[in-house]
């Protein structure tokens, strides 16, 4: 069965979404789990995006939701309220998992966008890598909070988390 690359890429979105949903149902800290949550739901909004895309039916053009303005709020709640929760280093692994497979599907978007002639579907996947991106940023510092909580806290700069928008040198809207 050849799957064409909306089909593999509602795939990845889907196995996102319960790789995260999985993540949330094995913590006991309130703050990760609505961050996993909320990217599981990234994940939600993209498969979407990708199956109208598949069925060329006319693709949403919604922003998404403000991740590290989000993420933000969170991270700073957890810092106020010293929140260091403990982890095994099982745990750090299937986050540092995540991460590697955000990184995957953003080279992957970019790629695909590169060879698609349709403006506007180039334009979602751009804007679709442009969002795991982010997840990325998001992902690498729950793996700093993780790693190092005590650390983190004192030098909770969220690293990279001003929203700067740059694709391979590019800026996008």
């Amino acid at each position: 069965m050849n799957m064409n690359v909306y089909e593999y890429a509602m795939k990845v979105e889907k196995e996102g979404e319960a790789y995260y949903r999985e993540l949330a149902s094995k913590t006991n800290d309130v703050g990760l789990k609505s961050i996993l949550n909320m990217l599981a739901d990234e994940e939600v909004k993209h498969y979407i995006v990708f199956e109208k895309m598949n069925k060329n039916q006319t693709v949403p053009t919604h922003k998404g939701a403000d991740v590290f303005a989000n993420a933000k709020t969170i991270f700073q709640k957890m810092k106020d309220d010293k929140q260091a929760p403990t982890f095994s280093e099982d745990q750090l692994d299937f986050y540092k998992a995540a991460l590697r497979s955000e990184e995957m599907s953003y080279k992957f978007y970019i790629e695909k966008a590169l060879m698609i002639e349709d403006a506007s579907q180039k334009e979602s996947f751009l804007r679709i890598a442009e969002e795991e991106r982010q997840h990325m940023v998001l992902l690498e510092n729950l793996v700093e909070y993780i790693s190092s909580p005590e650390h983190w806290i004192e030098s909770a700069e969220f690293n990279n988390m001003d929203g700067g928008k740059t694709v391979q040198g590019q800026y996008v809207n």
